[in-house]
């Protein structure tokens, strides 16, 4: 594609988890990481935690062999301009998406990611559920994972989502410091792709709040995975464990950009239930978004 052509966007978010979206049902757009991380510059771009690249999973070959059970795959990439494998919130803004773009209607669908299909529900009260799958959590005893930040450690819970997650139980979320850089989890063999970091507080009975340092983007408003994994990483804490008791369990989980509700059922899927909405939408052209930055600095 002519990189001098105009190319649509839209901005969305989930809790205020936001993403550019770009529509590219054919596959034909050459997105490389630069180019990404410039669109998902807060400066000097459109600015986002990640990247929502819309592509037929039969147009991408990632997402071929999901596409008898998904038309549409969602080409995340973290705000850097790496690969990543999912994001729940992005799930839903890219549930949203495809709604607006009459791609879908109210009710069921299927999404392809690289962590696999994932099942929408888009509900006429403008809310949006995602079956994130079940929680992976490793075999035999709980592994010794720690993290640190800010000066201080804590013992953490290993648990994947689709996407790798390292969650610690702090006293007060402050203690994470500014998270501006990663805090440093070890064993690093534990996560050698590295992980998404939560600190999470007890608001009330199946009640918390959290908040995250994503892999690639650094802290975020909200991230999908990471309530998921911190609902998940809570629920065994309390003894609760639904494949276990034949029960599902539910909890409230607050992020800093609103509230999800997280359940999980005894056969292990977890559901993820929260608002998406698209905010705006645009063009750019992405040669002279990316053109080096002294060709467009000026004094001031």
């Amino acid at each position: 594609m002519d990189s001098a052509a105009p190319v649509r966007f839209l901005k969305g978010h989930g809790t205020e988890n936001d993403f550019v979206i770009i529509p590219d049902p054919d596959g034909t757009l050459d997105l490389p990481p630069a180019a990404v991380a410039r669109l998902c510059d807060r400066h000097a771009g459109i600015g986002g935690d990640g990247l929502l690249r819309v592509v037929r999973s039969a147009a991408h070959p990632e997402a071929r062999g999901m596409a008898a059970e998904a038309e549409w795959f969602m080409d995340y990439r973290n705000a850097d301009g790496s690969v990543a494998e999912m994001c729940g919130n992005g799930v839903r803004v890219f549930a949203r998406y495809l709604e607006r773009a009459g791609l879908a209607a109210a009710g069921d669908l299927a999404v392809a990611t690289r962590a696999g299909v994932r099942r929408v529900h888009l509900a006429k009260d403008g809310d949006v559920t995602v079956h994130m799958g079940a929680a992976r959590l490793p075999a035999g005893p709980e592994p010794s994972v720690t993290v640190a930040a800010a000066g201080r450690e804590w013992p953490a819970r290993n648990v994947n989502m689709g996407n790798p997650h390292a969650v610690a139980f702090v006293d007060d979320l402050a203690h994470a410091g500014d998270l501006l850089t990663a805090p440093a989890v070890t064993p690093s063999g534990a996560y050698p792709e590295g992980a998404n970091v939560e600190f999470a507080v007890d608001r009330g009975p199946r009640h918390v709040a959290l908040r995250v340092h994503e892999r690639g983007s650094g802290e975020t408003r909200s991230c999908g995975t990471g309530a998921c994994a911190v609902m998940v990483a809570a629920a065994r804490r309390d003894g609760a464990d639904p494949a276990a008791e034949g029960v599902p369990v539910t909890y409230t989980v607050d992020v800093p950009g609103g509230r999800l509700v997280i359940t999980e059922h005894p056969d292990g899927g977890v559901e993820m239930t929260g608002p998406a909405v698209i905010v705006a939408e645009g063009t750019v052209e992405l040669g002279r978004l990316i053109a080096p930055s002294g060709d467009d600095r000026s004094n001031g």
